[in-house]
């Protein structure tokens, strides 16, 4: 789970532009302890929302957190969010491990059915890892971010529980 000691560390992290940019729908810039600490309060107890911090096994050490928002249980459907912010940590498959872990819960302790998720078509990476995760692009939001003086797409990629049993999972 979150803890209210890594608040200061997702606050450095948050306001890095090169991780900051990449989170859907965007986090306002700069942020602070206060701001970040009155998410934690808010968010924390939701039944509606499933939040957890990413660490390393080897180390312990905290590189970034991942959640299920919005989760709708008449629907048995939710919304994955991850943040890698530990920039040393890029591209070495700690995401792609985090979002099966992610879909293992969500799948199989929560009963849902579905997992979709938005990312920006310029984040490369993440569309890889999400799609070795067993995600597939569903539809495509033209031109829906403008960010950094140009439009960007954004890309609606979802995963169904009978897919992700098929084999996706590891």
């Amino acid at each position: 789970a979150i803890q209210r000691e890594y608040l200061p560390q997702y606050v450095e992290w948050l306001n890095d532009w090169e991780v900051s940019q990449n989170l859907m729908p965007g986090v306002p810039f700069p942020m602070n302890i206060e701001d970040e600490t009155e998410w934690f309060e808010k968010h924390r107890k939701g039944d509606n929302k499933f939040l957890f911090a990413i660490l390393t096994l080897t180390e312990n050490k905290l590189i970034g957190n991942c959640g299920l928002n919005n989760v709708d249980w008449k629907n048995r459907s939710a919304v994955f969010g991850i943040v890698i912010g530990d920039k040393n940590y890029w591209g070495k498959g700690y995401g792609t491990d985090a979002t099966r872990a992610l879909l293992r819960y969500a799948f199989e302790q929560l009963g849902l059915n579905r997992v979709e998720l938005w990312v920006y078509a310029f984040n490369p990476r993440a569309i890889r890892a999400y799609e070795k995760a067993g995600f597939t692009r569903e539809g495509i939001k033209r031109q829906g971010l403008y960010r950094n003086g140009a439009f960007h797409d954004e890309f609606l990629m979802g995963i169904l529980k009978e897919e992700w049993e098929k084999g996706v999972r590891v």
